[in-house]
């Protein structure tokens, strides 16, 4: 069996290529990295450095432009900032509504695009790293249970029942997913989950936050930040 990992360089899909690493064998693993108009490359960047470490093919598909019609904060397109605070703070002033930094139906159409590549890399199976913190309080609504299983059906009944989803954490929290990552020695001072391109994570992003939250759970120190 092969298996493709949807890849960010972040810290959750970095978990997901070890696991699936260990499962089926880096011969057997294709990373797919997809640039979808961030205002940096510093994911693009971690993610080539994750796939030398771990041997694995890496692919890059550039979504740029079908995200250029968004306002998201992410997005070079956008003038608003990358808010700062925790997603909690964030959803009280949103009221409920995702955060500015929620990208358009961006886990369906990442999924939807590496199920056509995996396909035809002879791939039966697609990680990617959802957690529960991300779908808590419909902060990303395409992080959650109901859209992975609607999602998982459809990749499984449009492949001709060939190809499923594997979304390992998806009823995790982000602290979990960093103790199944220190069990397998990911290499998690190579990767990089701050929404902010500087030369280190800003430490004020919801992602840092949350990030610098589930180590601390963990009883260790982020080792991106070191």
């Amino acid at each position: 069996m092969r298996a493709l990992v949807l890849f960010s360089g972040g810290l959750d899909s970095t978990t997901c290529l070890a696991m699936a690493v260990k499962k089926y064998g880096s011969e057997n693993v294709t990373a797919l990295s997809v640039f979808y108009g961030q205002k940096h490359k510093k994911e693009i960047e971690a993610a080539q450095k994750i796939a030398e470490y771990y041997n694995v093919e890496l692919i890059t598909l550039d979504l740029g432009k079908i995200f250029s019609y968004s306002d998201c904060s992410l997005l070079e397109g956008s003038s608003d900032d990358i808010p700062e605070g925790s997603y909690d703070e964030q959803l009280k002033e949103t009221g409920g509504s995702p955060v500015s930094t929620y990208v358009p139906f961006r886990n369906g159409l990442f999924l939807s695009s590496a199920a056509s590549i995996a396909l035809s890399k002879n791939c039966s199976v697609i990680y990617y790293g959802v957690h529960s913190d991300d779908a808590a309080g419909n902060a990303y609504p395409d992080c959650s249970v109901d859209f992975n299983e609607a999602m998982g059906r459809a990749i499984y009944l449009g492949s001709g029942n060939e190809l499923t989803i594997e979304a390992p954490f998806v009823s995790l929290t982000k602290a979990d997913v960093v103790k199944k990552g220190l069990e397998l020695g990911v290499p998690y001072e190579l990767t990089w989950s701050c929404y902010a391109g500087s030369d280190k994570p800003c430490g004020k992003c919801g992602t840092c936050i949350d990030r610098q939250k589930a180590f601390a759970e963990n009883g260790i120190a982020d080792p991106a930040l070191k």
